[in-house]
């Protein structure tokens, strides 16, 4: 499995790390050629299919958690749940013990509880009202828009907030009195911590964790996997079949 966060190319440190398939091609080859350092290899009864849900979103996730310092006593809150970070995060989170609360949309409540939430709120609830002021260690956010302000009012004193997302809408509003007061701390995620995707490995192979696949489909296909994914009715990954065996 490639790690996609890629630090190396040609024997040389990035001095800002590039993301496979992003800022440099081979997202949708058979072949492409990556550092050792960032080739992984995995003992998994998987199919490729199934391994390929893991690398981008996983990742994203374990991120997340890594850098919040998530921990078996904490109660954690995950917006986007149904999502690919989202759903990754529920199953890490659980894997290392934690609590988790998810939000989702009504219809994906029981996907949601499946995969190891102990509670769902709905997209349309008020976060606050449902679960109290102070109650939330640590918040997981893919979301962002406006009811962003609530998921700091839930925190605790001292809770973390780790963000690598905002389909709500990227602008929010911040009374920087709850942030100082609340001694809170904020975590950006995107540049994968260095031993973050071996995490995961060791996650995958010993059964911590599972693919969610709501579909696959052939590369040339590829238009007819953006529109599934643009109706947002499914929970986990789309992959792409690139190879034709």
């Amino acid at each position: 499995m490639i790690e996609p966060c890629i630090r190396e190319v040609n024997g040389e440190a990035m001095a800002e790390p590039w993301y496979f398939g992003s800022e440099c091609d081979g997202g949708f080859a058979e072949y492409a050629v990556v550092s050792s350092n960032h080739a992984h290899k995995i003992v998994s009864e998987f199919s490729d299919i199934e391994l390929a849900s893991f690398p981008c979103s996983y990742s994203t996730a374990e991120n997340l958690l890594t850098k919040s310092n998530v921990k078996a006593e904490d109660i954690v809150l995950i917006t986007g749940a149904s999502g690919g970070v989202g759903s990754a995060a529920i199953q890490l989170a659980t894997a290392r013990g934690a609590t988790v609360i998810a939000i989702t949309s009504p219809e994906k409540s029981q996907e949601i509880l499946d995969l190891g939430a102990s509670k769902v709120i709905h997209r349309d609830e008020s976060i606050v009202r449902t679960l109290g002021k102070n109650s939330i260690d640590v918040v997981i956010d893919m979301v962002a828009g406006k009811s962003w302000t609530e998921l700091l009012d839930v925190l605790k004193p001292g809770g973390r907030y780790a963000v690598a997302g905002a389909i709500a809408g990227p602008l929010v509003e911040l009374d920087i009195r709850t942030l100082y007061l609340k001694d809170l701390t904020f975590f950006g995620c995107t540049v994968l911590e260095h031993n973050v995707f071996a995490n995961l490995i060791r996650r995958i192979e010993s059964g911590d964790i599972k693919p969610i696949v709501a579909h696959s489909f052939a590369l040339d296909k590829i238009v007819e996997a953006q529109e599934a994914f643009l109706e947002k009715k499914h929970i986990g990954k789309i992959v792409l079949a690139v190879s034709a065996s």
